[in-house]
């Protein structure tokens, strides 16, 4: 018999894959509380049937159940970060290792040396891989410059913003606007 009443679920990145997590618990009639990004609360423990036929229907549209104590905290670590970049309102004046140790209630030193060696890439350069992500879906929808997409996510200034854009691109937002028409990474892919 499982224990836990949360389950962390990954690849869960935005409020669709939320709609399509409950959808296969309530098609397998498992009882939950709530389900945010990341995590189903259930109402009571699964057994290990019930717990594999949704690990089996999650896996089908991509996502997976995450057991390990340090894969759960890393789908922590990314699922507070594309909340705080994708689906903030306002500025994102935030500083994040404070935001993430406060979360998370762990040393942020231990989070980012656990991310890098799992990831292959620092907390940092994911954190900017996101911010560019953002840039780019900012840039599609043309309602903001560039100046304002740099303030609105916290850059200090333009230059900034388009130094690590052409480091993660290969390409300053100008020539991505123009040329790209548009491509975007998927959000569970960076």
């Amino acid at each position: 018999m499982a224990e836990s009443k949360k389950l962390h679920v990954k690849n869960m990145v935005c409020p669709r894959c939320i709609t399509a997590v409950r959808q296969i618990v309530e098609r397998l009639e498992i009882p939950y509380a709530n389900i945010e990004l990341g995590e189903i609360n259930l109402r009571t423990a699964l057994d290990d049937e019930k717990k594999t036929q949704l690990s089996e229907a999650l896996e089908e549209i991509d996502f997976s159940l995450i057991d390990a104590r340090k894969s759960r905290l890393i789908e922590q670590m990314k699922n507070l970060i594309i909340q705080k970049i994708h689906h903030s309102q306002g500025m994102l004046d935030i500083k994040w290792a404070g935001f993430i140790s406060d979360q998370l209630h762990y040393d942020y030193k231990y989070l980012g040396m656990l991310f890098s060696s799992v990831e292959s890439i620092t907390l940092e350069q994911y954190i900017i891989r996101q911010k560019v992500e953002r840039v780019k879906e900012l840039m599609i929808y043309d309602e903001l410059t560039l100046s304002q997409i740099a303030f609105q996510l916290g850059y200090s200034s333009t230059a900034h913003l388009s130094s690590q854009f052409k480091k993660i691109t290969g390409m300053p937002p100008s020539e991505f606007k123009n040329t790209m028409g548009g491509k975007r990474n998927h959000l569970d892919t960076i």
